[in-house]
């Protein structure tokens, strides 16, 4: 197996269909997360329904395609969000059509706030560098052994800091928040949702190496989340 990765293959079929699950996830966990959902006596945003899959995807990236690789899809990502944030944006400032009588309907569900805008990509960012990094390095102190460590461990990093993040930046201050609960909530939710995919993680890991013959190692790698070129 290849131990770097090539620009060809960084744009092979399975790396775009991967690329896509992950920006999909992302886009979509953002769009439901302005619904709170019960999970037994907690509240949380329906983000947590598949938001955890963009980690589980990210994982692969980093896994099979190594941090350089992984790092441009999150930076795609970041775009993709940015796009369809400012397409609602527009489309909610446009003058509706005189028959049209849903536009409350349209911001109470689609409308942001620039402080839950801010939360959610400074969240986004730093959770996924880090879990990113954090499975690139442990890949290497574990030569390659015990993936479900390596995936576990940079979930609870990562999705330790975006929702530390996301929470403290989107909620702090409101009264009758519980900001500890709601924190660790999200968490608790989101690893279990990583420890629970883990079978599968295992499965497309593998189907992925042997079909792209490839099994990328970061020893020379510069983890400057701002190097997309290197």
């Amino acid at each position: 197996m290849r131990d770097t990765i090539d620009a060809k293959a960084s744009y092979s079929p399975l790396f775009i269909l991967v690329t896509c699950l992950f920006i999909a996830a992302l886009i979509a966990a953002n769009v439901i997360s302005v619904k709170l959902i019960a999970v037994g006596n907690w509240f949380v945003p329906a983000g947590v329904v598949v938001f955890p899959l963009s980690y589980i995807f990210g994982d692969v990236l980093t896994e099979v395609y190594g941090y350089r690789a992984a790092r441009r899809v999150i930076w795609l990502g970041f775009l993709c969000n940015l796009l369809v944030v400012l397409a609602i944006w527009v489309a909610g400032l446009w003058p509706a059509a005189p028959f049209w009588q849903d536009q409350q309907a349209y911001n109470t569900i689609l409308g942001f706030t620039p402080r839950l805008l801010l939360a959610s990509f400074l969240a986004y960012l730093v959770g996924e560098f880090a879990n990113s990094v954090v499975l690139a390095r442990l890949k290497i102190a574990t030569a390659g052994r015990w993936l479900w460590m390596r995936t576990i461990g940079s979930t609870l990093v990562g999705e330790g800091l975006d929702s530390l993040i996301f929470i403290t930046v989107a909620f702090a201050g409101l009264p009758n928040f519980d900001l500890p609960t709601a924190i660790i909530t999200q968490w608790l939710i989101k690893v279990a949702y990583e420890v629970i995919a883990t079978p599968l993680t295992y499965l497309v890991v593998g189907f992925l190496k042997r079909s792209e013959g490839m099994d990328v190692y970061d020893r020379h790698t510069r983890f400057n989340p701002l190097a997309v070129n290197d």
